[in-house]
């Protein structure tokens, strides 16, 4: 196979210096998340809270990020706002049980800060039939262009995860609801940090509204919608793939700038409600392929048409990693070195995320290489985030992609704590992050 090496577009963004605001601020660099739905139970005492914070402290681990809001759109606190999560697969909360607060009290105990994560743009889960695009508001949901059909996003069953549409006014209001109310509930949380933050995939949203919106933004009328944007043709194995059309790139930067705009106002207003908040985002690290999901998490000093052939000349003015305080990138990587990549036989992982093209083969497909490509592209402190399960069919591999990330990035996140309980691997990560330390203090001699 010819592997396709990325002489990486960093080099000439790598001098990009942080704001002398984010120099100023100070925070730990080790993150272990917890997922909502799959630690729902375990976080349903507060004994268990302090036993999983203790256990997390004592592996390294400074930071938690305690995820508060589901894909559904409910919620694990009080809100007057969002629906309350108050069952999850036959266990049951009272909503007077302030699971965050527990995480807060015992944080201080023990030297530990406590992140709020909460998924901005989904909105249901497809599996269960659950969430606010069931419930509340379906008008809300993604309409999907799914091999040349436009489909509401609650209809397509295979896919889990229900995204609403990030260019929806009444969605954005919605959802900048929700993070001020829960920033004003929190004072004493250290930071917030978005999820999904993001268009479902290349091929949403098709909805009339994003046509009308396309059309204020560009100044163009698009005659064909949406095969002018984007259609659908088979291939030559009789498949059927999607096609660029002539409105392509402009739609491309549109969504970027969806998000861009939405995330600044994110930023000022909870800026605005507790100026010492932390300000995070997580998302994939493959860039390249990133922009199918309407993101550009790069510097705005960068400019990716230089490189790329779907970006147009002002997608680099939706850059917006200076907005951020702290920045964690997926590593969802089998291939943990670059020279892993030069070996490999086209195969991956086990997990294909949204927007992730696994058949592109290149450097930032790696721990390494997609560590390296994101300090440089945002020019700014970087967490390298591991997904545990990405290596369940060789855990052996998990320890060196753990090296990997904190030799490579500016820290490190884990996703997700269940599955280190699940698969015991707790005595592999803290050899992992000895490993690293070991490393980079000989690379300091």
């Amino acid at each position: 196979m010819k592997i396709k090496h990325l002489l990486f577009a960093m080099l000439a963004v790598a001098a990009i210096s942080c704001s002398p605001a984010q120099e100023a601020k100070e925070y730990n660099a080790n993150y272990m998340w917890f997922d909502c739905e799959a630690n729902y139970e375990r976080l349903s005492d507060p004994d268990s809270i302090y036993f999983y914070m203790k256990k997390t402290k004592e592996a390294g681990f400074d930071n938690v990020v305690v995820d508060v809001k589901s894909i559904m759109g409910e919620v694990l606190y009080d809100s007057h706002i969002a629906p309350y999560m108050g069952e999850w697969e036959g266990h049951y909360r009272r909503q007077d049980y302030d699971m965050l607060g527990y995480f807060i009290k015992y944080g201080k105990e023990l030297d530990m800060q406590v992140f709020g994560s909460l998924n901005i743009f989904a909105g249901g889960h497809n599996f269960f039939d659950r969430g606010i695009i069931y419930k509340q508001h379906p008008e809300w949901q993604s309409i999907v262009y799914d091999r040349g059909v436009l489909t509401p996003i609650s209809e397509m069953k295979h896919h889990y995860n229900g995204m609403m549409n990030p260019a929806n006014p009444e969605v954005q209001e919605y959802q900048l609801s929700i993070l001020k109310e829960f920033a004003e509930l929190y004072p004493e949380v250290d930071g917030i940090i978005f999820d999904r933050v993001r268009f479902d995939g290349i091929t949403s949203d098709f909805s009339p509204l994003s046509k009308q919106l396309f059309e204020e933004y560009a100044g163009v009328t698009v005659e064909n919608y949406p095969d002018d944007v984007l259609y659908w043709e088979k291939n030559s194995k009789d498949e059927l793939v999607w096609r660029r059309g002539p409105h392509f790139n402009k739609w491309v930067e549109w969504r970027a700038m969806t998000i861009h705009n939405f995330v600044e106002k994110a930023h000022t207003m909870l800026k605005e409600v507790n100026p010492d908040l932390i300000i995070g985002d997580y998302t994939g690290a493959w860039y390249p392929t990133y922009y199918q999901l309407g993101v550009n998490w790069a510097s705005k000093d960068y400019d990716p048409s230089e490189r790329y052939d779907w970006a147009t000349e002002n997608y680099k003015n939706t850059g917006y990693a200076e907005m951020l305080d702290v920045y964690m990138t997926g590593l969802y990587y089998t291939l943990v070195s670059k020279e892993d990549v030069d070996n490999a036989n086209g195969f991956t992982g086990v997990r294909n995320e949204a927007g992730m093209d696994v058949n592109d083969l290149t450097y930032c497909y790696s721990v390494e290489g997609g560590a390296e490509l994101a300090k440089g592209l945002t020019g700014r402190p970087v967490i390298g985030s591991i997904y545990v399960e990405q290596y369940m069919n060789d855990f052996s591999v998990f320890g060196p992609a753990v090296t990997q990330a904190l030799k490579s990035s500016d820290g490190l996140m884990i996703f997700d704590i269940v599955h280190l309980i699940k698969h015991s691997l707790w005595d592999e990560l803290a050899d992992a992050m000895a490993a690293a330390q070991e490393q980079i203090e000989a690379q300091a001699e």
